[in-house]
C-alpha cells in the first residue's frame, strides 16, 4: 500500500525509505496488541477517505455508491474487541 501524508496542507506520497520505516512500525505494532492493530487499521481506513476526500467537497456531487464506501469505511472499526476481529477485516471495494 502506498501510504500518504498530509505535509503543510499537501497531500504526497511517502518516499520508499519512509514507506519501509512505515511498514516495519506497522508489523511491529501488529505483534503488540489490540490498540495498536486497531490504529494501524484506522491509519489505513484513514488513507483509504483521504483518497475520496476531494470527492466530499462542496461543489462536487457524490454518488450513492462513493458516499456508501465512504460510510463504509468510517463504520469499519465498529464492533472490533480482538486483535482476531481487527485482522479479519475486509475493506470495502472503492466504486
Amino acid at each position: 500500500m502506498n501510504y500518504k501524508i498530509l505535509e503543510n496542507g499537501v497531500v504526497r506520497e511517502l518516499t520508499d525509505e519512509e514507506q519501509a520505516i512505515k511498514e516495519n512500525e506497522i508489523a511491529d505494532h501488529i505483534s503488540k496488541g489490540f490498540d495498536r492493530s486497531l490504529k494501524i487499521l484506522r491509519e489505513k481506513r484513514n488513507n483509504l477517505l483521504l483518497e475520496t476526500d476531494y470527492l466530499a467537497l462542496s461543489d462536487n456531487t457524490m454518488s450513492e455508491e462513493m458516499t456508501n464506501y465512504r460510510q463504509e469505511l468510517r463504520d469499519i472499526t465498529e464492533g472490533l474487541t480482538t486483535v482476531e476481529d481487527v485482522e479479519a477485516v475486509t475493506f470495502p471495494t472503492k466504486p
